[in-house]
């Protein structure tokens, strides 16, 4: 199987070694380390679309230069963790493989497509041998305690989008996890954009 779901995962708050944020396991650095040990890939990247900034992957592999990490995330001034700086380009060998997009309170599908084309070339030019999407359903209108205004095809443009650069350069491996998430309709609807993108 060369592209998978899992709805349960995504949970980038947690650190290697604490809970935060919802999150008592960091599913998303464990396959990040796993895809290394058990499968011998190197080249990895990470990109996230939940509203919060996935602040326990970021500072997990901030020194990686083999983990390429894109995370578009409402600005860290309005919601928490209260990370993901545009400044926030990783540390020492890997500065320039992390890019973090805060977008403004309010920021719609037309905001979040002028940041994707920032993380497509990123993404494009790490030429990953495995890619992981973080979509949390959080980032949708409507959700209880965030701020932003996507819509589901937002989450749908960014699962086909990964899935041709997937198939580019990771002999098609790609790998969803579900994320946050506090409006059970959005999360059906943007989930399953996700899945049919998956699918196609």
């Amino acid at each position: 199987m060369r592209r998978a779901f899992i709805p349960i995962g995504g949970l980038h708050h947690a650190t290697r070694d604490g809970a935060a944020g919802f999150c008592v396991f960091n599913d998303c650095g464990v396959a990040i380390e796993a895809a290394r040990k058990v499968h011998g890939l190197q080249r990895v990247a990470y990109v996230d679309i939940d509203a919060h900034h996935g602040d326990g992957v970021f500072y997990a592999f901030e020194d990686d230069a083999d983990l390429a990490f894109a995370d578009t995330h409402e600005d860290g001034r309005f919601l928490y963790p209260g990370t993901g700086a545009r400044s926030e380009t990783g540390r020492g060998a890997a500065v320039g493989t992390k890019l973090n997009i805060p977008l403004p309170p309010g920021a719609d599908d037309e905001t979040f497509l002028s940041a994707w084309e920032e993380i497509e070339v990123h993404v494009d030019a790490a030429q990953p041998e495995l890619i992981l999407l973080q979509c949390g359903a959080d980032s949708i209108g409507g959700d209880p305690i965030t701020h932003l205004r996507l819509t589901p095809e937002a989450h749908a443009h960014a699962a086909r989008r990964l899935r041709v650069l997937a198939d580019r350069h990771a002999e098609g491996r790609l790998l969803a996890m579900g994320g946050g998430g506090y409006n059970r309709t959005n999360l059906a609807a943007a989930w399953t954009r996700v899945v049919e993108e998956l699918a196609a």
